[in-house]
C-alpha cells in the first residue's frame, strides 16, 4: 500500500521487511534438515499410555528428531545399525509414518545415500535397503486404495522415482583406487589375513575380500572358516536339518551358510547401539547417557536391536 508520503512508504517498508525477515527464519527452521538436531539431549522416554505426569505417546517421528539419527550415521560405529532400522521399517512401517516421520526417514535416507557415494562406504548395505525400500512401494502404489499410506499419492510416486534414482547412481559407483605407497593388505603375513578374515560375520564380506587377491581367495574358500561362521550364527540342530555335502562327501560349508540364511536370522553385530533403561523407561545411545535415577544405572541397561526398536514403537 503506496500512500504517496515517503516517511509513510519507509515505515511500512522496514515493518515489511522485518515481518519477511521473521517468516523466512521460522520456514527454515521448519524446513531445516538439520532441525532434528535442536534437541540438546539425546535420549527419548518410551511411554506406551497417558499417564498424569506425562500425556501423550512417544511416537516414531520423534525418537528419529530426539535420538538424532542424522548425525548417527556420521558415526562409523552407527550407521550400520541405523540402515538397518530404516531396511526394518521400510519392509513393515511404512504405512504407520506420520508426515513428520516420513519427511524425518527421507532426509536421513538422502544423507545415508550422500554418505555412500562421497565415502563409498558400505554401498551393499544401502543397495539392499534401497531395494526393500522401492519393492514396498511399488506394492503399496499400485494398491493405493486398499493401503492406507499417509500423505499425497503423488508424493509417494516422487518418493518412489528418487529411490530408483539413487539406485542407479549407485550401480554406477565407481571405486577410487587408493593411491598408496606404503604397505598395503598384500603384504600383510598369511596367519594376519588368515586372522582377518576370522573376524568377519558376514559371509558376504568374506566373499568380497576373496576377490581382491589371489591369496585372499584362497583363503576365502577355507571350509574351516565357513564352518566356524555356520556354528557362529546357527545353532547345531538348525544346520544339521541341511546338511549339504561336496563332491568329495565333505559338508560344503560355504553353500551350508546361505543355505541356513534363507531360513533362520543371523546375528547382527553393530558398533554401538541403542541401550533402554529398565528402571527410567529411557531409552538412548549409551555413550551419551541419560538422567538416571537408580542406585546402580548399569544392572538397568538393556541393549536395544533394530528389531527390539521398531517393536517399542508398535502400538
Amino acid at each position: 500500500i503506496l500512500t504517496g508520503d515517503e516517511e509513510d512508504e519507509e515505515i511500512y517498508s522496514t515493518e515489511d521487511c522485518e515481518f519477511a525477515a521473521k517468516k523466512r527464519k521460522k520456514d527454515h527452521f521448519r524446513n531445516n534438515t538439520d532441525s532434528q538436531c535442536f534437541y540438546r539431549e539425546k535420549w527419548i522416554y518410551v511411554h506406551k499410555e497417558s499417564t498424569r505426569e506425562r500425556h501423550g505417546y512417544c511416537t516414531l517421528g520423534e525418537a528419529f528428531n530426539r535420538l538424532d539419527f542424522s548425525s548417527a550415521i556420521q558415526d562409523i560405529r552407527r550407521f550400520n545399525y541405523v540402515v538397518k532400522l530404516l531396511q526394518l521399517i521400510a519392509k513393515s512401517q511404512l504405512t504407520s509414518l506420520s508426515g513428520a516421520a516420513q519427511k524425518n526417514y527421507f532426509n536421513i535416507l538422502d544423507k545415508i545415500v550422500r554418505k555412500v557415494m562421497e565415502d563409498q562406504y558400505n554401498p551393499r548395505l544401502i543397495k539392499d535397503l534401497l531395494q526393500d525400500l522401492s519393492s514396498t512401494l511399488c506394492i503399496l502404489i499400485r494398491g493405493v486404495g486398499k493401503s492406507v499410506l499417509v500423505g499425497n499419492i503423488n508424493i509417494w510416486i516422487c518418493r518412489l522415482e528418487t529411490i530408483l534414482l539413487w539406485q542407479q547412481q549407485l550401480k554406477n559407483l565407481q571405486m577410487n583406487k587408493q593411491v598408496n605407497n606404503g604397505l598395503t593388505l598384500s603384504d600383510l603375513p598369511l596367519h594376519m589375513l588368515n586372522n582377518i578374515l576370522y573376524r568377519f560375520s558376514d559371509g558376504w564380506d568374506i566373499i568380497t575380500l576373496g576377490q581382491v587377491t589371489p591369496t585372499l581367495y584362497m583363503l576365502s574358500e577355507d571350509r574351516q572358516l565357513w564352518k566356524k561362521l555356520c556354528q557362529y550364527h546357527f545353532a547345531e540342530k538348525q544346520f544339521c536339518r541341511h546338511l549339504i555335502p561336496s563332491e568329495k562327501g565333505h559338508i560344503d560349508w560355504k553353500l551350508m551358510y546361505f543355505a541356513l540364511q534363507k531360513y533362520y536370522p543371523i546375528k547382527e553385530q553393530y558398533g554401538d547401539t541403542l541401550h533402554f533403561c529398565r528402571h527410567c523407561s529411557i531409552l538412548f545411545w549409551k555413550d551419551t547417557g541419560h538422567p538416571c535415577t537408580a542406585s546402580d544405572p548399569n544392572t538397568c541397561l538393556m541393549p536395544v536391536s533394530p528389531q527390539h526398536f521398531i517393536d517399542l514403537f508398535k502400538f
